[in-house]
């Protein structure tokens, strides 16, 4: 049997391991940067291999396989679960009441986990070396910006990251080249006027009226100044203002968020964003003011290289489609803005099942029997990796 078959075959036989990991992590989920209990079993399984583990950003955890002489690639799971209550009525159920892995990440940290089995007992095929990045922190945290940080990842050539994906069938395994999943910001806007009588708004300056006007302003922008060809989102998610029903209230807070493929679009809008911002309260006596939140996650850009790697390597395990963009945000961006990278999705619907509910839902859920194939591509993808990035 040829090296690649015995991959294959050796995370096949791992798929009930990979599943007991996934549910035990399920029943115990932990939220950003609290992943200690998931970290703590990582390491020890990492360090039973006979690797060398390095901790990162706290709850971050990086395991290292040297092969031979050859460039460094790395392969990224991510372990952080969302505040949400489970409805699902399975054996494995979170067991912490509000918390949830509703995004797949249990499943990711068990399918790299399988990986590092399988390329420790092939390290002295490796061509090179294999960093297994554990990230906390993805929802939100911008947990692999933190990874990067640590300067640990500086000698990877090449990064490789899987999504569990629940509106793609079970099994499929889903890529694309260049833009796959949005820049994203989050932002707020606040409009202060001054307070007074509901029944005496001449003497007051009433910050709503403004604010209606803003908000229309905003979701006119993508229709008016983006080209039509040029995927972008804009939208105001929260409107905050005044107390009871006869006071015109101090000021109106308004949140949302912008989502583009290209940086410079993104800049675009913001700009236009704080023009509106600052001039329609101005005309109506207001003061207008603008900020973005420190956690913009750039847009997840594959490398076509990369991803040439992994549609070869996939399509020998399983049927491969073209992955749609997405308007969705993943922190593997910082990954793509390190080195090469591809970031591919695999497929966990399965309508038979009743498993057809999508990410962050209370009742999400994946497909089990598919989690190998996940431990497969992260395996098969290293070796190919290695060739191809030390050739």
């Amino acid at each position: 049997m040829s090296l690649k078959g015995e991959i294959i075959e050796a995370s096949r036989n791992l798929a009930e391991y990979v599943m007991r990991m996934r549910r035990d992590f399920h029943m115990y989920p932990e939220l950003k940067w609290e992943e200690r209990r998931t970290s703590s079993i990582v390491e020890s399984e990492l360090r039973s291999l006979g690797m060398e583990v390095v901790r990162v950003a706290e709850t971050g955890v990086i395991g290292i396989i040297k092969g031979g002489e050859g460039p460094v690639v790395a392969l990224r799971a991510d372990m952080d679960a969302l505040p949400i209550q489970e409805e699902n009525n399975v054996p494995y159920r979170s067991r912490v009441p509000g918390k949830m892995h509703a995004c797949g990440h249990d499943a990711h940290t068990a399918m790299l986990l399988g990986a590092a089995k399988v390329l420790a007992k092939y390290r002295d095929k490796l061509a090179g070396t294999v960093k297994l990045i554990f990230q906390p922190a993805e929802e939100g945290g911008l947990g692999a910006k933190a990874m990067v940080e640590s300067g640990v990842l500086d000698d990877v050539k090449a990064f490789f990251g899987i999504h569990v994906w629940s509106a793609l069938p079970a099994g499929v395994v889903g890529v694309r080249e260049g833009p796959m999943l949005a820049g994203a910001d989050a932002f707020t806007i606040r409009i202060r006027g001054k307070g007074g009588h509901g029944a005496i708004p001449h003497e007051a300056i009433d910050p709503i009226p403004p604010a209606s006007d803003v908000v229309n302003a905003l979701h006119r922008i993508v229709s008016r100044e983006v080209p039509a060809l040029q995927p972008a989102v804009i939208s105001v998610t929260m409107v905050k203002g005044g107390t009871t029903f006869n006071v015109i209230p101090e000021e109106v807070v308004l949140a949302g968020t912008i989502r583009t493929f290209d940086e410079g679009l993104r800049n675009k809008i913001i700009d236009r964003i704080k023009a509106i911002v600052k001039h329609y309260p101005e005309a109506w006596g207001c003061a207008g003011t603008f900020e973005l939140a420190e956690g913009y996650v750039p847009p997840t850009v594959n490398d076509a290289r990369a991803v040439s790697v992994v549609k070869r390597v996939a399509s020998e395990l399983t049927k491969v489609v073209e992955a749609e963009q997405a308007m969705g945000a993943e922190d593997f961006a910082f990954y793509c803005k390190k080195a090469p990278a591809a970031f591919a999705i695999l497929g966990v619907r399965n309508e038979a099942k009743g498993i057809v509910h999508p990410h962050h839902h209370p009742r999400f859920d994946v497909d089990e029997d598919v989690l190998w194939l996940g431990t497969a591509l992260y395996s098969l993808v290293a070796f190919e990796f290695l060739k191809e990035f030390r050739d």
